[in-house]
């Protein structure tokens, strides 16, 4: 399928896109804009108590932004008046029926306009509380679903989830579909109920409260739930455990909606379009890249022989342009000098680290504190949230630092097979092959300089 083939299919065509302020959906959105500006028009469903304020989370998060430069620069002055015609905020939640939309003129006019509609709702915290994981990740697929159905001329629903939904297994991982109610090898509890996960939830909600616990500590128990549910059924978090559930309901409940998954891992700065090194918030490793260039850590957690997972988030984007339309049934920064890190490869070693660098100092603390009435409180209970807080964050990504599984492309490969044309002159405009990728000088001159220049605006 040639380059130009791609774009016509999307000539004229109404698409809603979900999670319309999240990295992925704005590089998508753009990218649309871009090389399709006969497109009809882009729903664009943003998180807002009402249309004024998607509307200026429209402008203030995604069209202002340094990402649609390009396009600006291409359009001029009559940038104001294209985008007002292609995209019409919606106001809206995915963990509710019909996104909450109260506005039946509306509704009606989606239900009769959308040909495709892109899924990129999520919410990504590994440990996120298990409401919210729940609500937008698993349930919010069924609202997607129920929403697709009455699309009368919709041609295919396209979903992002995400690589890890098979866990933390070793060897080549084989992609496949999840049935409703799987639970991954070596879980406790062999079977996964949906319904009964979320009365479970209500019930752990409603002994909480009945504890009166504050706020924070209310969070903090819905967040340690999550992950202990995730791990009783084999999944490592809870990210990746609501991720599988709801792709478990695409599968089970889609019934003659036509349905594509897209499974990327973790999503990098651009590579190329519209233009190099463009990110946005500090995605999984970059706090990390971050906190040893301003030599907040001086040693990495993980295993240096694991497989480490990556891929630019302009190719995410154009290998969700070409499964959609192969589906449709009809500069370098300043350098930073710091040393070189040192490498703890088990779980082990980082607790022995702790205990022998951090450890002491924090016991010497804790003494002169009490010796000195209270005087060192704030440095004692600081150093020790530090503390708490990194081994926290040490389980939490246990599963991917020491991870060697091999994700199976195939299908991802079949697609870009039927991409390849000899005569096709646009053929880089929709490529995401990553083989195509010198990784350390994509590294070191694009997403490194990336990461600077957004903490430097920060």
């Amino acid at each position: 399928m040639e380059a130009n083939k791609i774009v016509e299919k999307f000539d004229g065509k109404t698409i809603l896109i979900t999670g319309a302020t999240g990295f992925l959906a704005k590089i998508l959105v753009e990218k649309i804009l871009r090389v399709q500006p006969n497109i009809k028009t882009l729903f664009l469903l943003i998180r807002a108590p009402n249309v004024v304020s998607a509307e200026q989370r429209l402008h203030q998060e995604i069209v202002d932004t340094e990402l649609f430069r390009v396009l600006r620069d291409k359009l001029g002055e009559n940038i104001t008046t294209f985008l007002s015609s292609k995209i019409i905020p919606v106001s809206g939640d995915v963990s509710k029926e019909k996104f909450g939309i109260g506005d039946a003129e509306l509704i009606g006019k989606m239900y009769g306009e959308i040909d495709f509609i892109i899924n990129s709702a999520a919410t990504t915290r590994f440990d996120e509380r298990y409401d919210d994981a729940l609500d937008i990740n698993a349930f919010g697929a069924m609202h997607i679903l129920n929403f697709a159905k009455k699309c009368t001329k919709l041609k295919l629903l396209l979903h992002v989830s995400t690589a890890y939904v098979h866990g933390t297994r070793s060897g080549v991982i084989v992609e496949k579909p999840f049935r409703m109610g799987e639970t991954l090898q070596g879980a406790k509890l062999t079977y996964l109920d949906l319904d009964a996960e979320k009365k479970l939830l209500q019930q752990t909600k409603t002994r909480l409260h009945s504890h009166n616990i504050p706020n924070d500590d209310f969070i903090q128990s819905l967040r340690d739930f999550g992950i202990q549910r995730a791990i009783l059924h084999g999944w490592p978090n809870t990210y990746s455990f609501t991720k599988a559930m709801g792709e478990m309901v695409f599968e089970k409940f889609k019934e003659n909606v036509n349905v594509v998954i897209v499974r990327p891992p973790i999503i990098t700065s651009t590579c190329r379009e519209p233009f190099p090194g463009w990110m946005e918030g500090l995605r999984t490793l970059d706090s990390i890249f971050v906190s040893y260039a301003k030599r907040k850590i001086k040693f990495f957690l993980g295993d240096p022989d694991s497989v480490l997972d990556v891929i630019p988030g302009d190719m995410v984007v154009n290998g969700i342009l070409v499964a959609m339309a192969a589906h449709d049934t009809d500069k370098p920064g300043n350098p930073i000098n710091v040393g070189k890190p040192a490498t703890l490869s088990s779980m082990a070693s980082f607790h022995r680290h702790i205990s022998i660098r951090y450890l002491p100092f924090l016991k010497v603390l804790k003494v002169l504190n009490a010796l000195l009435c209270n005087r060192y409180e704030s440095s004692y209970t600081n150093a020790k949230r530090k503390i708490n807080h990194s081994l926290r964050l040490a389980e939490l990504y246990k599963p991917y630092l020491f991870f060697r599984g091999i994700y199976d492309d195939a299908n991802a490969e079949n697609l870009r097979t039927a991409m390849k044309s000899e005569s096709d002159a646009n053929a880089e405009m929709f490529d995401f092959d990553p083989k195509s990728i010198q990784w350390e000088e994509y590294f070191i001159n694009t997403h490194f300089p990336g990461i600077v220049k957004y903490v430097l605006k920060k």
